[in-house]
């Protein structure tokens, strides 16, 4: 169950346990064209927003025991993610490695800055009281966003901090976090000309 690389920053991995199975593929260099099923409508919703604002093509596969709860599929499929992630990334040579993105939703604005850092940690903040007890699309509860950003910044290995800004529509406040954060993505993981084949680290490593 390890993410393994088939091309240039393009890797896939197919995670199964006993509360789920997950298949994910994506490309780095892609156009932000997704295939997204993960039996959980509005998180479908937000892996696509993901995609298409990233500019990374994603496939997502996700079964899991819903019945019981969303928490399962939610979590391990974004393990899955970020783990694909970080193998779709390799030495990281080359890359801008930090990004930096506003994203509005009608009254919501979120903030997002990224670093590929190789060091995984997450600040999340901003969220309106009340905002984790949402029930949104009759099965997305709201603490699931913070999870979500949570395993991907720790299976990729980068920083990301997330802040919301201002809202009060908890669709709208989750849908811009992950706008802002694909935003910022996009751009850390962009190749820079000017950078070559160099490591964006003067460690020499990341």
């Amino acid at each position: 169950m390890s993410a393994e690389l088939i091309g240039a920053r393009r890797a896939r991995m197919e995670r199964v346990t006993s509360e789920s199975s997950v298949f994910v593929e994506l490309d780095l260099d892609g156009t932000g064209v997704s295939e997204i099923s993960t039996s959980v409508p509005f998180y479908d919703h937000m892996l696509t927003a993901l995609s298409k604002h990233s500019l990374i093509d994603l496939t997502v596969r996700a079964t899991g025991d819903t019945h019981i709860d969303v928490h399962h599929t939610v979590e391990d499929t974004a393990i899955t993610i970020g783990e694909v992630l970080r193998v779709a990334l390799g030495n990281k040579a080359g890359i801008r490695r930090f990004g930096t993105s506003y994203a509005p939703l009608d009254e919501a604005l979120s903030r997002s800055v990224v670093d590929v850092s190789g060091r995984p940690y997450l600040v999340h903040s901003g969220e309106p009281a009340g905002q984790e007890y949402h029930l949104i699309g009759g099965h997305f509860t709201g603490s699931m966003t913070r999870h979500v950003f949570e395993a991907i910044t720790f299976h990729a290995q980068i920083c990301a901090h997330i802040e919301v800004l201002s809202g009060r529509d908890p669709h709208h406040i989750v849908e811009a976090q992950f706008k802002s954060f694909a935003r910022a993505l996009r751009a850390a993981v962009e190749r820079d000309e000017r950078m070559g084949d160099k490591i964006p680290s003067t460690k020499g490593a990341l």
